[in-house]
């Protein structure tokens, strides 16, 4: 009677346990994370109004690698791709993205950076991105120096997001340093790579840009805010 009991304890057990080497593709892409590292830029094709809602439809050289429901950061924005044509794919923001980032100031022929989604088993080449846009900042500075850019960028300080000196900030889908860290403002610096890759080359004093601020800062003022 003993053995059948424990016999009986063990199949949960043995149900539940789960090794890390057993996970596989769709497990881990199921965990929607990404990187900061864009891949390519895309340029918007068409706009569509329906109610609260935008369509955007994007032209880009990954469009024919997607597939329906796949997670894409969009500007650093996750969004859905809900259809597909050829070299193009159609995203839709609602109202509460749109309040959130600059997707509502999209026009046709923007370009947009994109990042897909990480697998876990890959490297982390740019810090942990949720693709969840906090707030907006405007772009106040652009500094050109030798062989980089200084950007500038001032953003609201009452949602209780703060910046730290050398921490990590994603700036329309871009992972960058913090330098000049202030209350309500904060820089960072461009080497030519990522200028030439990434719409900052068009991000002018007045653009607004979207701003994530890094997942582990945000946990840690919220414990202190305690």
């Amino acid at each position: 009677m003993k053995a059948e009991g424990k016999g009986r304890q063990a199949e949960p057990v043995e149900a539940f346990q789960v090794s890390i080497h057993s996970f596989n593709d769709s497990i881990l892409q199921s965990i929607i994370m990404f990187t900061g590292i864009i891949e390519t830029l895309g340029t918007v094709k068409s706009l569509e109004t329906e109610l609260d809602n935008l369509h955007i439809t994007i032209a880009s050289p990954i469009s024919n690698e997607l597939k329906i429901d796949q997670s894409v950061a969009h500007n650093g924005v996750c969004l859905t791709v809900v259809a597909l044509e050829e070299g193009a794919h159609k995203v839709t923001a609602i109202r509460e993205t749109l309040n959130k980032s600059n997707l509502g100031m999209l026009k046709t022929g923007d370009l947009v950076n994109l990042e897909r989604c990480m697998q876990l088993n890959a490297r982390l080449d740019g810090h942990i991105v949720q693709g969840h846009v906090d707030q907006p900042a405007e772009c106040i500075d652009v500094k050109e120096e030798k062989g980089s850019w200084l950007f500038t960028f001032q953003y609201d300080p009452s949602l209780g997001n703060v910046t730290v000196e050398k921490g990590s900030i994603c700036v329309n889908g871009i992972s960058l340093t913090v330098v000049n860290s202030q209350k309500d403002q904060f820089s960072a610096a461009i080497i030519p790579y990522t200028y030439e890759h990434t719409n900052l080359k068009n991000v002018k004093q007045g653009s607004l840009v979207n701003l994530e601020f890094d997942i582990i800062g945000k946990y840690v003022s919220r414990l202190m805010s305690r």
